[in-house]
C-alpha cells in the first residue's frame, strides 16, 4: 500500500509486527531499492518507508535537503501507522539517514542494519557523485543511466550480461530516473555523520557490498569500525545487491532482525 499527500512525503506500508523503517538510496525510491525483498520484510514486521522529495509520489522539494528533516519524516510516517519502536533499514544514503533517526530517536531504535552505506565520501566517489549530479542537471539521462550501470553493477554482472543488454537496461532506466535526482546527490555530496557515530547504541549490522564500484568497501568498513559493536556481513555484490543478490541479500537482513527480536 502507497499513500501520498501534497503536504507529506508519500507513505509506502506492507506486512504486520514489528515496525521497520525503510530509508532508499539517492536517485531510488522505496520501491526501487526495497521492492525485490519487500514481501520477505513485510513477512515479519510491519514495514514502512517513505519516498524522499521527488521519488515516487513524493513533490519535489522547494529547498535543499537535509539528512535531519529526511529522519524526521520517517519517524512521523512510523509516527501515523502506530509503531512507538523501531528497527530501521538504511540503504546507501538511506544509512546516513538512519543513523540520524538513531541520533534523535535512541529510545525508539531497536536494530539498524546499514547496506552499502557511508559516513563520509571520498575523494574518488565525490567525483562521481559530482558527474552523476552535473550529467542529471544537463539533461543527458541516457550517458547518465550508462555511468549509473558501470558505476554501480559489479564487473561480473556486467560482464555477464554483456553490452547490448547492458546498453538496453541503461536505456530503460534513463527514463525512470526520479526528478529529485539532483538533490538528493546533492545530498549525498554533503553527508558528513562520522561525528555522531560513537554515540550509537542500537544493535547495528553493516552489510558491506565488497565488489562496489560506487561506495569502496574501505569506506563502509570505517563506518563500520566506528560504530560500537557493529557487525559486518559481507555480499559480493556491487552498489545494488536488490539487483545482484536480492535472496542472500533478505536472509542476511531478517536473520540479524530476528536474533534482535528474538534478544528483546
Amino acid at each position: 500500500m502507497t499513500t501520498a499527500d501534497p503536504t507529506r512525503y508519500a507513505r509506502t506500508v506492507h506486512g504486520s509486527g514489528p515496525g521497520l523503517l525503510l530509508a532508499h538510496g539517492a536517485g531510488g525510491g522505496i520501491a526501487a531499492n526495497f521492492g525485490p525483498i519487500m514481501d520477505g520484510l513485510a513477512a515479519g514486521h510491519t514495514v514502512v518507508g517513505v519516498d524522499y522529495p521527488g521519488s515516487g509520489t513524493t513533490p519535489l522539494p522547494a529547498a535543499p535537503l537535509e539528512l535531519d528533516d529526511l529522519a524526521d519524516r520517517l519517524v512521523a510516517a512510523a509516527d501515523a501507522e502506530g509503531l512507538d519502536t523501531f528497527a530501521v533499514c538504511g540503504y546507501s544514503l538511506g544509512g546516513a539517514v538512519a543513523l540520524r533517526v538513531a541520533a534523535r530517536h535512541p529510545r525508539r531504535v531497536t536494530a539498524l542494519v546499514l547496506s552499502a552505506a557511508f559516513a563520509r565520501l571520498d575523494t574518488r566517489t565525490e567525483l562521481a557523485a559530482a558527474i552523476w549530479q552535473q550529467l542529471h542537471d544537463a539533461g543527458q539521462h541516457l550517458i547518465l543511466a550508462q555511468y549509473l550501470t558501470q558505476l554501480t553493477v559489479s564487473a561480473p554482472v556486467l560482464d555477464h550480461l554483456g553490452p547490448a543488454r547492458v546498453r538496453a537496461a541503461a536505456e530503460q532506466s534513463s527514463r525512470a530516473l526520479p526528478p529529485g535526482t539532483s538533490a538528493q546527490v546533492d545530498l549525498v555530496r554533503r553527508t558528513d555523520v562520522r561525528d555522531g557515530l560513537a554515540a550509537v547504541t542500537a544493535p547495528t549490522l553493516v552489510v558491506l557490498t565488497t565488489a562496489d564500484p560506487l561506495i569502496p568497501v574501505a569506506l563502509q568498513r570505517e563506518l563500520a569500525a566506528a560504530i560500537p559493536g557493529a557487525r559486518t556481513a559481507e555480499l559480493a555484490t556491487g552498489h545494488l545487491p536488490f539487483l545482484e543478490q536480492p535472496e542472500r541479500w533478505l536472509e542476511t537482513i531478517t536473520g540479524f532482525l530476528t536474533e534482535q527480536d528474538g534478544a528483546r
